[in-house]
């Protein structure tokens, strides 16, 4: 029986390469229901998205009619369900929300898809982001701050002047992934990461010292292997070590290329437990942090479709 008196704005769709989430949400953004899977965009053949979603919203359907539904992430890719233009920083709320698509679904429910960013100053070539902008309008656009949004790959950007000034990618999170699973350390290591172990602190430290005769990052990460060898680090420690040091590279490097200096304020932007590590790793650093959000990715994509809506009435 459909509930019209307790029928919610949207669906916030964060559909990404290995799986998706849908969020259920009031007029004023608060949360009704969600759903998880596991179909990701790269397990689903073109022209079968509109059917996956159809059923994985069928039970809100039956509950409160055609709904309508915001989707950000992946799934507006290459490889995703319908690619959709990438707009150029300095780009606003509005800038963004102005290269949305909305398509009629058979249900009778809406889908709006928002575009991702690239910034073309990047080098050495222009940088690229999709379902991140909606965390950062979801943030806020209204003050001057550095914004860090942890992953697989980890964004900075530069919030200025009520737009999103320009960003860089880190693959902090690939890069781990790839060396924990398929390099030497998976025949060794006997433990999963552990962001509370002394071994990640261990690894942070390790990227933050400067001495040029403990090299760069490549000499740095042969050193979780060297250490094992000289029995100075344990099996059980190796990835978190292998952790803390490459996201305390990610930091270094941020923090060459001028994105933050000791005394800075920062904010840190997520919904899993890589924001609280972020906000460790980034006070040993010596930055200071500004309050969050968890739910940013829902607020900003509800906020990029109702001045879509607004635009085109």
């Amino acid at each position: 029986m459909s509930n019209s008196a307790f029928k919610p704005v949207t669906v916030v769709l964060d559909w990404g390469t290995t799986g998706f989430r849908a969020f259920l949400v009031r007029s004023d953004g608060s949360l009704v229901d969600q759903k998880e899977g596991e179909r990701g965009i790269q397990s689903i053949a073109k022209g079968e998205h509109g059917r996956v979603v159809s059923e994985a919203l069928a039970s809100w359907r039956a509950e409160y009619g055609p709904l309508d539904i915001v989707a950000a992430g992946m799934i507006g890719s290459r490889n995703g369900w319908i690619e959709m233009p990438y707009v150029p920083t300095p780009a606003s709320a509005a800038d963004v929300a102005a290269a949305t698509r909305t398509e009629g679904l058979p249900e009778g429910d809406r889908i709006t898809f928002l575009p991702g960013l690239t910034d073309p100053t990047g080098f050495p070539f222009p940088d690229v982001m999709r379902g991140e902008e909606a965390q950062l309008v979801g943030f806020g656009l209204d003050r001057d701050i550095i914004v860090v949004l942890p992953g697989t790959h980890a964004k900075w950007a530069e919030i200025r002047g009520g737009h999103i000034e320009r960003f860089r990618t880190f693959v902090t999170g690939e890069i781990y992934a790839t060396l924990a699973d398929h390099s030497f350390l998976s025949k060794v290591a006997t433990a999963e990461r552990d962001h509370a172990a002394d071994a990640f602190a261990e690894g942070v430290a390790l990227a933050q010292e400067e001495s040029t005769r403990a090299g760069g990052l490549l000499t740095r990460l042969f050193a979780v292997r060297t250490g094992w060898l000289a029995g100075a680090i344990a099996p059980d420690e190796m990835k978190s070590r292998l952790s803390g040091l490459i996201i305390g590279w990610e930091f270094v490097e941020a923090r060459t290329g001028g994105w933050f200096k000791e005394g800075d304020t920062i904010a840190v932007v997520g919904d899993d437990d890589l924001v609280e590590v972020y906000g460790r790793v980034a006070e040993n650093f010596g930055v200071k942090l500004a309050p969050a959000p968890a739910d940013a990715a829902i607020r900003g994509a509800l906020t990029i479709w109702r001045r879509h809506r607004l635009a085109a009435k």
